[in-house]
């Protein structure tokens, strides 16, 4: 049938064999008054997209295709959309839809309506299931759809539709800037983000990675200081030092948790956005008894902060660290499997879509 009615993209077809993509056409939601055709050109690849297609986070419909870090250019537009225009290079990251009525939305929370609808794997009201960005195509609603500014490129854009706004959107709420000494814990795809924000933000940035061969990257990134946490006592020296950290890692199971709470000054936060396949330690409430401290986790973020963390990082020239690959079926099941055994410094990018779906008008 083809575009407008449907897409094709790069598919798994069962999470028992997550690494092999098929090409598959699949049907699109109906085309509203305030949807924007995009026909892609670069996709991130998201820890999102691994969780999903091996079932760490649980089954999903099938045939399904993952990424929610989109950019590409609009090729048709609704006749109530006031935002962008046919041509406009677009973004769309891990959130396609929501009521716009609730309360939350009507607070700009729009990244907690109880309506709200994921860029894939999700049922529209029709029983259309949304699909991803490893794609020819995507259909957005204005409200989830962000010009790109043009010095920031697609391949580096990309990867900042989620995993930069997972990390900005709680460094902003939680007064990441001037004064604060802000911990990060992990330096990968969301991590690397963090440090970079929360340095362009004003903070006084502490990586904290078990990974030491990590420490130069982390100090180009801005922050002040590196700390291994392999190292025997590496918290005592950080005492009631921080005024929260933002846990970026997804093996949080494996953390003495009561550890990283005693570098925490008085009613410190520790928030997690690194969300894992597997449950938190068990905690007491006697672990939060010394600072006062809390625990806590964010989705995404709301639009005026999607808008603000593109205008941050094309006026301070922050930049996405990212490699390309090619997409293909090999392409894709590249990225995933490295993605998996972490074997990626720091976000994987497909890119190239005409060799694989033409020239889209």
């Amino acid at each position: 049938m083809g575009y407008p009615e449907t897409a094709e993209g790069f598919c798994v077809h069962s999470q028992d064999k997550w690494q092999e993509f098929k090409k598959t056409e699949f049907k699109l939601k109906k085309f509203e008054d305030r949807d924007i055709d995009i026909a892609i050109e670069a996709c991130g690849v998201c820890g999102s997209d691994v969780h999903s297609i091996t079932g760490g986070w649980g089954e999903v419909p099938l045939p399904l295709c993952v990424g929610h870090e989109v950019v590409g250019t609009a090729i048709k537009v609704g006749k109530d959309v006031k935002t962008i225009k046919v041509g406009d290079r677009v973004g769309v990251g891990a959130q396609i839809r929501a009521d716009l009525t609730c309360d939350n939305c009507k607070a700009d929370q729009e990244n907690y309506c109880p309506n709200m609808v994921d860029t894939y794997g999700a049922p529209y009201e029709d029983g259309t299931i949304a699909q991803g960005g490893y794609s020819s195509h995507m259909r957005a609603h204005e409200y989830f759809t962000f010009k790109i500014p043009d010095n920031i490129e697609s391949s580096i854009a990309a990867p900042m539709l989620c995993a930069g706004l997972t990390t900005y959107s709680p460094l902003v709420r939680l007064g990441a800037g001037p004064g604060k000494k802000v911990g990060i814990v992990g330096i990968g795809g969301l991590g690397h983000f963090a440090v970079m924000w929360a340095s362009a933000l004003g903070a006084e940035v502490y990586v904290i990675s078990h990974s030491p061969d990590k420490k130069d990257d982390a100090m180009k990134m801005g922050a002040k200081q590196f700390i291994c946490s392999k190292d025997e006592g590496w918290q005592k020296p950080y005492s009631f030092k921080f005024d929260f950290i933002l846990n970026c890692a997804d093996a949080t199971d494996k953390f003495n948790l009561p550890t990283y709470f005693s570098t925490l000054k008085v009613m410190g936060k520790f928030h997690n956005v690194g969300l894992g396949d597997k449950p938190l330690p068990q905690l007491m409430a006697q672990d939060f008894a010394p600072n006062g401290c809390y625990i806590g986790a964010s989705h995404i973020g709301n639009r005026p902060e999607m808008l603000a963390m593109f205008e941050l990082a094309s006026k301070q020239n922050i930049k996405s660290w990212v490699e390309t690959i090619d997409i293909s079926e090999e392409g894709c099941k590249e990225a995933v499997t490295r993605v998996y055994k972490n074997d990626v410094r720091y976000r994987f990018t497909l890119v190239n879509y005409d060799k694989q779906f033409g020239k889209r008008t």
